[in-house]
């Protein structure tokens, strides 16, 4: 298993290059957020699961950790992924490799490890259960357990845990650019002596991503955008220099 090895240096230097990154090839990055996520208690543990559409997703668990949270991040990346960038050790991930059963209850302690550890910051750890990349409309979602049985072996430390469904899309609105949109629901709280069983708490953590992201398309499609935060807004996609030139020659 390939392990954490965090360096703040580096960690300052992807989030540079993450923004760059972002400004380059979208439009915007777009967040809606519910009021009490940005209110949990520093002292409780909390894993952020979201579905699993895109390439990005890494770079943008980092860029919201930095922008609203400032918490300790950790985050799962597939065995043979990390292995190829093993960058992402630096900033917080470490690895699981479903080809070797046998290893999986070693990352799962450690990630259990991560999140009851002392630290003057919050602990949080991003997981996406599909545990590969699909299409962001399949439906039904297929979860795997590992999400339900970290929390399990959280609780038998901690009194509680935070779970929050995030959820992403990405899609074009009228710019030559996509929009990138991000929507983080209200934090759950689960304690010990109310935490429901394994095969429950993974299905009802599909439910939440299903109706999440069914939710957020909607929004999208209606345009109801207006109550989102810009994070970050892309450098001026061809059209809009067109449109610049035009008025500046009084060609409009």
């Amino acid at each position: 298993m390939l392990k954490v090895r965090r360096s703040r240096l580096y960690t300052l230097w992807f989030g540079w290059y993450s923004r760059r990154q972002f400004r380059r090839y979208f439009n915007s990055v777009r967040v809606f957020m519910k009021p009490g996520v940005q209110k949990m208690d520093p002292r409780t543990p909390v894993v952020f699961y979201a579905n699993h559409a895109y390439w990005w997703d890494g770079f943008w668990s980092q860029l919201c950790t930095e922008e609203y949270f400032h918490q300790n991040l950790h985050i799962i990346i597939e065995y043979q992924q990390l292995q190829k960038h093993q960058f992402f050790t630096r900033i917080g991930a470490f690895s699981l490799d479903r080809s070797r059963p046998r290893s999986l209850p070693e990352t799962l302690r450690y990630a259990a490890e991560l999140l009851n550890s002392d630290s003057d910051r919050q602990n949080a750890l991003w997981i996406f259960p599909q545990g590969k990349i699909q299409h962001v409309d399949t439906r039904p979602l297929f979860f795997f357990k590992g999400t339900a049985s970290i929390i399990s072996r959280v609780l038998e430390k901690s009194e509680k845990i935070y779970l929050v469904s995030v959820v992403s899309r990405i899609d074009y609105i009228e710019e030559q650019k996509p929009e990138l949109f991000l929507s983080f629901r209200e934090p759950h709280l689960v304690q010990r002596d109310t935490i429901p069983g394994s095969d429950e708490l993974t299905l009802s953590m599909q439910s939440v991503t299903e109706s999440h992201l069914d939710e957020l398309t909607a929004r999208i499609a209606c345009r109801n955008l207006d109550d989102g935060i810009v994070l970050l807004s892309g450098s001026p996609s061809i059209n809009r220099r067109v449109e610049k030139i035009r008025k500046l020659l009084h060609l409009d």
